[in-house]
């Protein structure tokens, strides 16, 4: 498996369009670097890797959330 993946492979592997892959790189919820002057962003498997294992965090998070009957307004 490469180091670095293009935003297409990244887009593939979450299974969701480009345009939500670029919106996540341009929010800085996944980390990327851009290569020279044209737009060429590469994101670092394990950066993805960590971004998955994060949702699923949260993901948890809520569950458990949901569970003990506290609401997201709750908490803010």
């Amino acid at each position: 498996m490469p180091r670095f993946l293009t935003l297409t492979d990244v887009a593939e592997e979450l299974q969701i369009s480009m345009a939500q892959t670029r919106t996540l790189v341009r929010s800085g919820d996944l980390p990327a670097i851009q290569i020279g002057g044209r737009g060429q962003w590469r994101v670092e498997q394990v950066k993805l890797d960590e971004y998955i294992e994060d949702l699923y965090v949260q993901q948890a998070a809520k569950a458990e959330a949901r569970k003990s009957g506290v609401t997201q307004t709750e908490d803010a």
